[in-house]
C-alpha cells in the first residue's frame, strides 16, 4: 500500500460561504497558534508540553469537536518529531505560529477523513462539517454541512486520508489537499528503484541529476532579484520612520508578499520536480546535509539567498512532506567537496569553477550546478556517463515552464551573460 496526494481547488458557491470558509480558517489558525505559544513557553521554561488547556473546548462553537481535535493531534505529531530530530543531534528548531493578526495569518485547516464527503462528476463537490455557531452566524441548519464546489480530477482513487483546506493568497484561491491510500497493483509509475541528488545552490534553486542519466535546472534569477528589491524597499521605508517605530501598514503587506511569493514559488518546484521524479522510477532523493550548506555559502549575496529567500530548513521540509505523498524517500547526505569534484576524472584539485561553469583539466566542462548534483549523486550510487542535456526551468510568477534554450549545451549556454551572476 502507498499513500498518495489528490489536489484540488475548492470554490464557495457565494460570498457568505466564502466569509464562512475564511472564518472557519481563521479560527484554526487561532487555535494552532495559541497552543503553540502554551507549548513553546513551557518547552523553553522546562516544563512538560502536554499539559495544556483544553482548546478543543474553546473552539467546538467555531469548528466543531472532530476538527478542534484534528488540528490539537497536528500540533501534538509535529512536536513529536521536533523531539525526535532532536534525539538524532539535528539543529532543529521547535514548531512555529501560522503567522499573526497584524503580518497575516496561514489560512488552513485539517478535517477528518470520516468528517467530509468528495463527490467527483458533473458537479463535483465538497462538504465539510462547521462549528454550532457558524452555523447559527451564517444559516446552515442543524445537521447541515458547508457544500463547495471543486474543480481537478484526482489522479488517485483509494482510501481518503485526513483533509487539508488552505487559502492561497498568491492566488486567491481556497485550495484542498486530500491523501488516499492506493494499492501497489494501481500505481503508474514506473518499478521504483532509481535514485536521484539534489543541489541547493545560491545562482539557481534547484539542480538535480538522476540515476536514468537526466538533469533538471530550475533557475532563480528572477525571483531573487524580486525578493532583494522588495527588501531594499522594506529598508528604505525603515529608515523614514519616526524614532522608537519600528514597522508599518506598508512595511508588514511589503514582508507578507515577499514570503508569499517566495513559498508559491518553492511549493511549486517541489511538487513540479518530485512529479518528474515519480514519473522516473525515483525512489531515493538525496539532499545535501544542512550544516554542509550552511556552512559553504559563505558570501554576503549567497548567505542571503540560502538563509533568508531560501528558508533553507523549511524548503527541505516542504520537500520531504511532499515526497512521502510520491513514496519516495529523502536522505540528507554530507556532499563537502562535490562541488569541486569532476564527474569525469574524479579529481578536486585540477578544477575550477567560475560562476555557472565547471572546467577540469581532463576536458571536462559543464553546469557547475549540474555537475555538483552528479557528483553528489555518483558519491552515492552509480550513474551513467554521458548525461542526456539537462532540462531548464524558468519561473513565470505562476508555474515553472521549460526554458527556450532548455537543452543547450554548456558552452552554449555560457555565451548568454544574463544568467550569470
Amino acid at each position: 500500500m502507498a499513500r498518495r496526494t489528490n489536489t484540488f481547488v475548492v470554490r464557495p458557491r457565494s460570498e457568505q460561504d466564502a466569509e464562512l470558509l475564511h472564518e472557519l480558517l481563521d479560527a484554526s489558525a487561532s487555535l494552532w497558534n495559541e497552543l503553540t505559544f502554551e507549548r513553546r513557553q513551557q518547552y523553553f521554561d522546562g516544563d512538560s508540553i502536554w499539559d495544556t488547556v483544553d482548546y478543543r473546548k474553546q473552539y467546538v462553537g467555531v469548528l466543531g469537536s472532530a476538527t478542534a481535535q484534528q488540528l490539537i493531534r497536528k500540533s501534538k505529531s509535529a512536536w513529536k518529531s521536533f523531539f525526535s530530530l532532536q534525539e538524532k543531534g539535528e539543529h532543529c528548531s521547535p514548531p512555529g505560529y501560522w503567522g499573526n493578526e497584524d503580518d497575516g495569518r496561514t489560512l488552513r485547516t485539517y478535517i477528518r477523513n470520516d468528517q467530509y464527503t468528495l463527490e467527483m462528476g458533473d458537479r463535483s463537490r465538497l462538504e465539510i462539517p462547521v462549528g454550532k455557531e457558524l452555523k447559527e452566524k451564517y444559516g446552515l441548519g442543524y445537521t447541515e454541512r458547508l457544500r463547495l464546489e471543486v474543480a481537478g480530477v484526482p489522479k488517485w482513487d483509494g482510501k481518503q486520508g485526513r483533509l487539508e483546506l488552505y487559502y492561497d493568497e498568491t492566488t486567491a484561491q481556497f485550495r484542498a489537499f486530500q491523501p488516499v491510500i492506493v494499492d501497489d497493483s494501481r500505481l503508474d509509475a514506473p518499478l521504483a528503484s532509481e535514485e536521484a541528488a539534489l543541489d541547493i545552490g545560491a545562482n539557481n534553486l534547484v539542480a538535480c541529476t538522476t540515476t536514468t542519466g537526466q538533469q533538471y535546472l530550475y533557475h532563480g534569477r528572477i525571483l531573487f532579484d524580486q525578493f532583494r528589491d522588495t527588501t531594499r524597499e522594506i529598508a528604505r521605508l525603515q529608515s523614514k520612520l519616526r524614532e522608537g517605530r519600528y514597522s508599518s501598514n506598508r512595511i508588514r503587506q511589503l514582508y507578507r508578499g515577499r514570503t508569499r511569493r517566495r513559498d508559491h514559488a518553492q511549493n511549486a518546484l517541489v511538487r513540479d520536480l518530485l512529479e518528474r521524479l515519480y514519473d522516473e522510477g525515483v525512489s531515493t532523493l538525496y539532499v545535501g546535509d544542512l550544516t554542509d550548506v550552511l556552512e559553504t555559502h559563505w558570501s554576503v549575496r549567497a548567505n542571503e539567498k540560502t538563509h533568508s529567500f531560501w528558508a533553507f530548513r523549511a524548503f527541505i521540509a516542504r520537500l520531504a512532506c511532499t515526497a512521502e505523498e510520491f513514496g519516495i524517500t529523502v536522505e540528507a547526505r554530507s556532499e563537502a567537496w562535490t562541488t569541486q569534484t569532476c564527474p569525469n576524472c574524479g579529481s578536486t584539485t585540477d578544477t575550477i569553477r567560475h560562476q555557472d561553469t565547471f572546467t577540469c583539466s581532463c576536458g571536462f566542462e559543464g553546469h557547475a550546478d549540474l555537475v555538483a548534483s552528479e557528483s553528489f549523486l555518483r558519491r552515492q550510487t552509480d550513474v551513467p556517463r554521458p548525461m542526456a542535456r539537462p532540462v531548464r526551468f524558468e519561473w513565470d510568477s505562476h508555474e515553472w515552464l521549460e526554458s527556450s534554450r532548455s537543452h543547450e549545451s554548456p558552452k552554449e549556454a555560457r555565451t548568454d551573460q544574463s544568467i550569470h551572476g
